[in-house]
């Protein structure tokens, strides 16, 4: 896998459907929030036959289903909260790339840490400019948040656009799958996140590495995010 860097380790719908003779159909601009059963006590976490065969008609990932016992590290930063360097930091000091998914508002209010993430060898996903809900949007819409995104981050940083892309909040549809991949992007969800975006509510280190560590799984995607003092400190005792 090629899209996200990788750590080797050892050892939020209504759906509405209609029914065409005996087979049950989503429309296509159903919206969806991304959901899974957990993995626990290292079995494979779960999100039912009907998304598997979305995913894999379009290309979305949640997992790396080759097996190989490797993590993958993502973060998303929707606005910064004072401890993205530390976790930079923790990276760095164990040479370690992960992916950060950012919004519109995080290039133009944090920019050298953008320049940073960029310059350590991170990876830069694309979390929509302005943060909507994707399903929502007309095609043209979501071809302009997007695209938006990459030409700031281009004016920023250089580079020329991005290929992955993480819906806010999770939310998508079939639809937002196909005009992603017209468009030249991938969606990457994740097989495995704690409840870790109240800014102002502390949990514990303690808490977020057992939650963490009880998630376990080979090609596990893990979801971060980036404003919370907790995952700061709990990430080197993760790691």
């Amino acid at each position: 896998m090629c899209f996200l860097r990788s750590v080797h380790v050892i050892g939020s719908l209504v759906l509405v459907t209609i029914i065409l003779f005996t087979f049950h159909l989503m429309p296509t601009d159903a919206s969806t929030s991304f959901g899974l059963k957990r993995a626990h006590n290292g079995q494979l976490p779960e999100i039912g036959q009907q998304a598997e065969k979305l995913f894999d008609q379009y290309g979305a990932l949640y997992r790396d289903k080759s097996g190989d016992k490797t993590l993958y590290l993502t973060f998303d930063n929707g606005y910064e909260n004072g401890h993205t360097k530390e976790i930079l930091d923790t990276l760095k000091q164990h040479d370690i790339q992960g992916t950060f998914f950012l919004t519109g508002h995080y290039l133009s209010s944090a920019p050298d840490y953008v320049k940073r993430m960029v310059a350590e060898g991170h990876t830069i996903g694309n979390h929509t400019y302005s943060h909507p809900t994707m399903p929502k949007l007309s095609e043209e819409q979501l071809a302009k948040e997007l695209l938006q995104f990459d030409d700031a981050l281009y004016e920023l940083t250089g580079i020329p656009r991005t290929s992955i892309v993480r819906p806010p909040e999770g939310v998508y549809s079939e639809n937002t799958l196909r005009i992603a991949n017209k468009l030249g992007y991938q969606h990457i969800f994740w097989s495995m996140a704690i409840v870790d975006w109240h800014a102002d509510k502390r949990r514990g280190t303690e808490i977020v590495v057992k939650e963490l560590l009880d998630q376990l799984h080979p090609g596990a995607i893990i979801l971060l995010h980036t404003v919370t003092q907790d995952n700061a400190e709990a990430l080197p005792l993760f790691i």
